[in-house]
């Protein structure tokens, strides 16, 4: 599904002026198949969205589309780094202002922190059950996901040659490109402290440190690793997907860890901070088939509802073993930073 098809596909799609059963009813006739945004109500009225920065714009289509598609909705958005909006929404709650009525976040680190504060609403059932069951939370829902990975270097490698256990690959003798900086990394490495305690985290990125290449960004990681100047990687998948998709014949591919922080499966998440259905139906856009999959197609994020395509070249969830882990947990950045900080990674 090509960009200008999805847009110009969902502005002109019909308006539904009422649904021919209760939206309840007709959602939940359909939880076992992706729902169409043509079965859903038109949105009027005004919200403002607190939009976290990422995926290239790719988000801003999606909105640019909804909206379109509902010339009677108006949409204020305020843009900015994920973590800095949600500390923005818990400091303004305290203020006793309320500026925001729907945060879409593309870490659920950060929305762990709104929900931590007791800011979110809790979401209908029958939203929450369109998604597969691993990913239900009672007070927002999951848009897309994202697993952490190994890419490596076809030239240097061979996926036998890395091993399953992230923490074994401090003990292995690869050389490896990292971005320690980066959102997506310190929560892997928060991840990491939930799963195997503070004291093994240090040890761990202390000794990952005598043999990494530090990189600005993900992107920058994966890139390195196709040129060949560090052998694996740590990053998100799609960075590895869309570079390939540029150039096929990259000396690239993905491998993944078993059971533990390093195959961690993240989303970008929205929830809703004021009780009015308009900020619900909203994120019903989110989950439809429409917009699940052009983000598939489009920024090779996985989809998180049922009978959508998982992107190329990426195996699907139910075969691989990601860890066990409510996201939400993932919002206790502060003890990763210092974690980090104290040991001389950042």
């Amino acid at each position: 599904m090509k960009r200008r098809t999805f847009i110009q596909g969902l502005a002109a799609l019909g308006v539904v002026g009422s649904l021919p059963l209760p939206l309840s009813r007709a959602l939940a006739a359909n939880i076992a198949n992706p729902v169409s945004v043509d079965d859903l109500p038109k949105l009027k009225g005004e919200l403002t969205l607190y939009l976290g920065r990422g995926e290239g714009g790719l988000y801003e289509n999606v909105l640019q589309a909804i909206q379109k598609r509902n010339p009677d909705f108006k949409l204020g958005i305020r843009r900015g780094p994920t973590a800095a909006l949600a500390n923005t929404i818990v400091a303004e709650a305290k203020a006793g202002v309320k500026r925001a009525d729907i945060f879409w976040a593309v870490d659920s680190g950060a929305i762990g922190l709104v929900t931590d504060a007791g800011l979110a609403q809790k979401i209908p059932t029958d939203l929450s059950e369109q998604l597969q069951p691993q990913f239900r939370y009672k007070e927002w829902a999951p848009v897309t996901g994202r697993i952490r990975t190994l890419p490596y270097n076809t030239s240097r490698l061979t996926k036998d040659q890395i091993p399953t256990s992230i923490m074994e690959i401090a003990d292995s003798d690869l050389s490896i490109g990292w971005a320690p900086a980066y959102a997506s990394f310190q929560s892997f490495v928060t991840a990491m402290r939930i799963l195997e305690g503070d004291h093994k985290t240090a040890k761990w990125l202390k000794k990952v440190q005598k043999r990494s290449k530090t990189y600005a960004g993900e992107l920058g990681v994966v890139m390195g690793v196709e040129r060949g100047e560090v052998d694996i990687g740590f990053a998100n998948h799609y960075y590895t997907l869309r570079l390939k998709s540029g150039k096929p014949n990259a000396k690239l591919d993905l491998a993944f860890t078993q059971n533990d922080a390093g195959c961690l499966v993240n989303a970008s998440g929205v929830l809703a901070l004021n009780d009015d259905p308009l900020a619900t139906n909203f994120m019903r856009y989110l989950l439809s088939k429409e917009v699940q999959g052009y983000l598939a197609t489009e920024a090779y994020e996985i989809p998180l509802i049922n009978n959508i395509s998982q992107p190329d070249g990426l195996p699907s969830l139910a075969n691989i073993s990601p860890p066990k882990i409510d996201l939400t947990q993932l919002a206790d950045l502060r003890p990763t930073i210092d974690l980090m900080r104290n040991n001389g990674v950042l």
